[in-house]
């Protein structure tokens, strides 16, 4: 009951305020013209975006994650090393928001102690071809950072899950490394891999405080897009297509994660 209780009042009402919301007109009644206004250009534009950052952070994060997480899973089980890293990766995957946003301002951003320190020892200007911090370059490093970590978290579990034995198996037949990797190891971990993969992808494309917290100006991607209809005091009575938008991320993580669980039910039953 505590949590069905908990799920209701963040995730189920939530949920029916928005599809509510998204099909209610101004003076009231039933309208589809705010689920037509996902079709303007600039809508577009910003769940373009919006997927662009998610798919490339969460590839990376998921790379680089998963080279974390094999190195981990070839340490020692109860080691100093796989505990500390384990539980940087906890508390790294849940560092966003406005404090992840200061700290890169803080270090790389235009008065930064390492952008400074770059132009004043080395003579290297981060900022050359323009400030890309604030851009959409500049959120699919910030949003990598705790992408990583996040898969190391996810991906770790399916590492664990393959046997020493296998290997062994392999090599006793005469396999190569090679051998094993794409035709044991890999087919097994591909699905949890593109699982991980699927859900950074949701975590990347539902995150706003660190994406408000580092653009100012504009709204590239859906999130801020969403915050500018509900507060904007220039276009007035937009709160409706804000919940359109809304809708429209819904789905997709919706989608993504009806995926992402379909792969997670393969991987245990393989791993299992």
């Amino acid at each position: 009951m505590p949590f069905l209780a908990y799920v209701s009042i963040f995730l189920i009402i939530p949920t029916v305020v928005v599809v509510v919301g998204a099909f209610a007109g101004d003076g009231g009644g039933v309208t589809f013209a705010n689920v037509k206004a996902l079709g303007d250009g600039y809508i577009l534009d910003a769940f373009g975006r919006s997927i662009l950052l998610s798919a490339v952070s969460a590839l990376v994060g998921a790379i680089l994650g998963a080279l974390l997480a094999y190195a981990l899973a070839t340490a020692k089980p109860q080691g100093v090393l796989r505990r500390v890293v384990t539980s940087a990766a906890g508390v790294l995957a849940q560092f966003g928001g406005v404090t992840l946003a200061f700290a890169f301002l803080a270090t790389i951003g235009l008065s930064g102690f390492v952008t400074v320190w770059l132009q004043d020892h080395i003579n290297v200007d981060l900022y050359a071809n323009g400030v890309w911090l604030f851009e959409l370059p500049g959120l699919i490093l910030v949003y990598t950072y705790f992408q990583v970590p996040l898969m190391v978290i996810v991906f770790l579990p399916a590492l664990d899950g393959i046997r020493p034995q296998w290997r062994e198996a392999a090599e006793s037949l005469g396999g190569t490394t090679w051998q094993y990797w794409t035709r044991v190891a890999g087919p097994l971990l591909a699905p949890a891999f593109l699982g991980s993969t699927l859900l950074l992808f949701a975590n990347s494309f539902s995150a706003y405080a660190t994406a408000a917290a580092l653009v100012s100006q504009g709204s590239p991607i859906v999130p801020l897009q969403i915050r500018s209809a509900l507060t904007s005091e220039v276009v007035l009575g937009q709160q409706n297509v804000g919940k359109a938008m809304a809708l429209g991320m819904v789905i997709v993580v919706a989608v993504v994660m009806g995926l992402y669980t379909l792969l997670e039910r393969r991987t245990a039953k393989w791993l299992g």
